[in-house]
């Protein structure tokens, strides 16, 4: 009798929504961990070739910039890039693997998930590994001197946000994908351009007036101007409008692609 009582219990009381997402976190957390050192050494090299290959040869050609050295500029850029190329990969390639060829979301919604807990879930996974990346990058240009500011220990929470936001557009791109040789265009057409065009390589008032327009509009230079803001301790009023650009545009276009994505898997 305890028992059918104790079984009729779990069936009333469904898990709670974060346990929900959090399991979603959770397995994806598991597999990646799986191959932790292959996985998580790239974000710690990465930005010293970046920055012995392009700080230090282009520096010795260009002067200072906004008053500090151009490797200085060129370091407090490059923390948040990470962070967005690997929510994008992970919600592309990842998700289309996921929902195509492993037939993962299949034994997933079977249980007690809905289509909006495993993208949820998905978009907070590629957060994670934004704060890990951008924490990594972090990590290394400060050992050598090119992060002065203390506020800086905060950026990796921006690699967060900035993953996030990166994740719902990624997931929106997914959701019209049917072959996946088709990332070539939203990698090559948007990711690439964006990240020279989003005041990391040179700022970006070099640029005529209609392109500083166009570069606006690019998500990630809203979060690099933020995360220059916490390197050198600069903050303006008018950063909180870089901040509500991210909220928004993640808010948008995770709607669109949880949305979008809910008649993919349902059907």
């Amino acid at each position: 009798m305890n028992k059918s009582i104790a079984v009729a219990h779990i069936n009333v009381h469904p898990p709670t929504f974060l346990k929900r997402i959090y399991s979603v976190w959770f397995r994806h957390i598991r597999v990646y961990t799986k191959s932790l050192v292959s996985n998580g050494f790239p974000p710690f090299v990465e930005p010293l070739i970046f920055l012995a290959g392009i700080g230090l040869g282009l520096g010795q050609y260009v002067g200072m910039i906004d008053g500090m050295s151009y490797i200085m500029f060129l370091a407090s850029g490059i923390i948040v890039p990470p962070a967005m190329f690997t929510a994008s990969f992970e919600c592309t390639f990842g998700t289309f693997i996921r929902l195509e060829f492993d037939k993962v979301y299949d034994g997933m919604i079977s249980a007690s998930l809905t289509v909006r807990d495993l993208f949820i879930g998905e978009m907070l996974f590629a957060g994670t590994k934004g704060f890990f990346f951008s924490g990594a990058v972090l990590m290394v240009v400060a050992c050598f001197g090119l992060i002065q500011s203390p506020m800086a220990i905060f950026t990796p929470f921006l690699g967060f946000l900035t993953a996030l936001m990166f994740a719902a557009l990624a997931l929106f791109i997914t959701s019209f994908v049917r072959n996946i040789n088709q990332f070539n265009f939203f990698f090559t057409g948007l990711m690439t351009p964006m990240f020279f065009f989003s005041g990391i390589v040179f700022p970006l008032d070099t640029l005529p007036q209609y392109a500083q327009w166009i570069a606006a509009l690019f998500p990630l230079k809203h979060a690099v101007v933020l995360v220059r803001a916490f390197c050198f301790n600069r903050f303006e009023p008018v950063l909180l409008l870089n901040l509500l650009y991210m909220i928004i545009f993640t808010s948008v276009f995770g709607a669109l692609a949880i949305k979008r994505l809910t008649l993919r898997v349902v059907n």
